[in-house]
Formats: C-alpha cells, structure tokens, sequence
C-alpha cells in the first residue's frame, strides 16, 4: 500500500514552483511517491489556447527526472474530453485501491473547491494537501476554510509548508513573449526545451 501524491494541472510550462511543492509534500507527509499528472483538457483554461499535451508532458518529465521519488503519469492527458478531477480521482482509486491518495493544490484551490465539478467526491477521494498562504479578499482564514470544508464535506485537509515562488506558468508565457529571461523560475532542463522549440513567442 502507497501513500502518492498527485500533482495535477496544465504544466504549461512547469515550474520550480511546482517542483517546490512536490518536494515538501514528499518530505513533510511521508509520501512514497509525488505523480506529476499533467491535465487533458481542462473545463476551467477557456482564456488562451492550451499548449499541446505532447509538449507539457515532454517539459513534465524533464522537469523531475532528477527526482527518484516523482513519478510521471499520463493519466489524465490520455483521457477524451474534459478532465475533471472528481472523475480522475474515482478512476485512480478504482484502478489502484491499494494506494491512498493525496491530491495536492494550491491556496486558491481550496477557496474555489466548492465551485468545482462533484467538489464532495473530490474531498471524499482524496486527502487534500494545500500549499500557500491566507488570501485578503477571501471571507475566511486559511485556517477557517479548512475548518470549515472539514465540517461540511468531511474532508481531510493538511496543509504543507514551503516558501513560495510567487510566480505563475500564465506569467511564465507571457514573459518568454516578451523575451524576458525566466532562469529563476524554469528547471534548466525545461528551459532549453522551451529555447529550442521557441516556445510561447506569439503568447500576448
């Protein structure tokens, strides 16, 4: 029986951030293992054209290959149609019953989770992990959200501590447009890869 991490989203590029966050949930918890699981189609990514899945699972696995302990899964991109993470979930536990998963997000995340498709199955098949800090326009504290989702979903939610790279893969496109270096924020390895195939150039 496993204890796996499950770091979703676009990874459109992965970022340190992401690599951060995987670590600290590895190292705070216990896991045995972090799957990086970058998304199909997401419902919610209507604002800009997603970058092929070819292309964001070749960033994902150059991105944690150094790492013995994250696995690559293309659960998700392999899937038709929306991939929504109710659905990921139940089909992961149903595949692999022997695991207990942990599904891990970021501050913005949890306050959004009630608008997500089937949120109580989320929270049902999974133990939440967040990452970040309180918002200052949110109603609650971190800590009363948690709180609060854990009376009235019955969720399990930890929350993980790691500094924060304030930075975003949105951000991240915009700044490759732009011809700004993005060193700080890229693995080496998925900063080549972006240089090489000219990645996000026409991104305004």
């Amino acid at each position: 029986m496993g204890r796996i991490g499950i770091m979703g989203g676009t990874f459109d590029p992965i970022h340190n951030g992401h690599i951060l966050i995987g670590k600290q949930a590895y190292e705070e918890y216990h896991l045995d293992e972090i799957w990086f699981m970058p998304s199909g189609q997401p419902p919610h990514k209507k604002d800009h054209i997603v970058t092929d899945s070819k292309i964001r699972c070749e960033m994902t696995k150059l991105a944690i290959a150094e790492y013995p302990y994250f696995v690559f899964s293309d659960f998700e991109v392999e899937r038709k149609g929306n991939t929504y993470t109710a659905k990921t979930l139940k089909l992961l536990t149903e595949a692999h019953p022997e695991h207990t998963f942990y599904f891990i997000i970021g501050a913005d995340s949890l306050f959004q989770i009630e608008t997500w498709y089937h949120p109580h199955e989320v929270m049902a098949l999974a133990v939440i992990m967040v990452a970040g800090r309180d918002y200052k326009n949110a109603r609650r504290t971190m800590d009363e959200q948690i709180q609060y989702l854990s009376e009235n979903y019955k969720a399990r939610i930890l929350r993980l501590h790691s500094t924060e790279i304030d930075i975003a893969s949105a951000q991240i496109r915009m700044m490759a447009a732009r011809g700004i270096p993005l060193d700080p924020y890229v693995p080496q390895k998925v900063l080549r890869y972006i240089k090489d195939r000219c990645l996000y150039q026409n991104y305004m």
